[in-house]
């Protein structure tokens, strides 16, 4: 069942780094513009069982107007919020009260700040985790996004379905390029699951001001510029997808063998083989395979 919208408000950011799914970077385009965002949010509040709006990126600090507003309009239409964040903008407790108190009465059920090395090599001086710090001492639920390196011991993954906040990197998007050199290997026929999403029954999708509405990043079952978000989730049948079908049936194994893809014999993961092979297919399949910027591939990139 549907319950979250993860609005990917932009796709720039003040980092480059290297776990990321989306390869966002401070070149990067693609970011809402207000007359979207309340489009966006009136078709959000069509669908009933959605209860909750994250705004993430990307880093949505880096329009900080359009943020505030956002989340008024999510409060407006009787919705909570969430909020990920890298935590740039946190350069003293003081200065982290300023950006915050405008958010204190807009109904944040999620405040998730980037804590990791990959964002930041000065533990608890990182911006991370004085915005960490000082969020909580004003009373927003929090949460630490703390994503270990690969070669270092890993913790379980998020629950399916549920956003990433610690634990392994997952291998796809710049990750499944930057980090996987001399790691452990399986055999891509082994791969023949998906573990991290409820792809046939989605809980949550991603959507980008492009319009693509993503059940994982970088498949897209549609675009809400074209057909009303609401709509395209009362009409998704993951069966029907080129993509979430063979997924489903036997993982990115099953992708692979569908199309008759040329790949390596071993990969770190389900991810690594699932974002390859979808890479692969990018030219044949771009509508469902969207945006090409989630594989590296487009505007500052």
């Amino acid at each position: 069942m549907l319950t979250g919208i993860h609005v990917l408000l932009t796709y720039k950011c003040t980092n480059e780094c290297d776990h990321c799914f989306l390869h966002c970077g401070p070149w990067c385009e693609g970011t809402f513009t207000l007359h979207q965002l309340r489009e966006l949010i009136r078709e959000i509040a069509r669908i009933p069982t959605v209860d909750t709006v994250y705004f993430e990126g990307g880093e949505p600090f880096l329009f900080y107007p359009l943020l505030l507003d956002a989340l008024r309009l999510v409060r407006s239409a009787g919705l909570k919020s969430g909020i990920v964040t890298n935590g740039y903008w946190a350069t003293s407790p003081e200065d982290v009260e300023l950006w915050l108190r405008p958010m204190l009465d807009m109904g944040i059920a999620d405040f998730s700040v980037s804590v990791d090395d990959f964002h930041s090599s000065k533990g608890e001086n990182s911006p991370g985790a004085i915005a960490f710090r000082t969020a909580a001492k004003l009373g927003l639920p929090c949460a630490e996004i703390c994503i270990e390196r690969p070669a270092a011991a890993s913790r379980a993954p998020a629950a399916k379905g549920q956003p990433v906040t610690g634990g392994r990197v997952l291998f796809k998007g710049r990750a499944a390029e930057k980090l996987t050199a001399g790691l452990p290997l399986r055999h891509w026929r082994e791969l023949t699951t998906c573990p991290h999403e409820e792809l046939a029954e989605p809980e949550r999708v991603h959507v980008d001001a492009y319009g693509n509405v993503q059940v994982c990043q970088g498949i897209s079952i549609g675009n809400l510029w074209v057909t009303p978000l609401s709509q395209l989730m009362g009409e998704y049948r993951a069966q029907c997808h080129p993509v979430m079908a063979p997924l489903i049936c036997g993982g990115p194994a099953q992708l692979v063998q569908r199309f008759g893809l040329d790949v390596a014999e071993g990969y770190c993961d389900e991810c690594h083989l699932c974002y390859t092979a979808r890479k692969l297919l990018l030219p044949s399949l771009p509508a469902c395979l969207a945006p090409p910027e989630v594989y590296g591939i487009g505007p500052g990139q």
